[in-house]
């Protein structure tokens, strides 16, 4: 599970915990971005 928090023009994302993972510019960026995540961790 994530959260998003658009800060700024730019979303940030973050984990369960509230650890930040990463920012993106667009919701398609971060939807690509933790397809990434999701498959390194796997």
């Amino acid at each position: 599970m994530f959260t998003m928090k658009n800060v700024r023009g730019h979303i940030q994302v973050y984990d369960y915990n509230g650890n930040f993972l990463f920012s993106a510019d667009s919701e398609r960026e971060v939807r690509e971005e933790l397809k990434t995540y999701e498959e390194s961790a796997a």
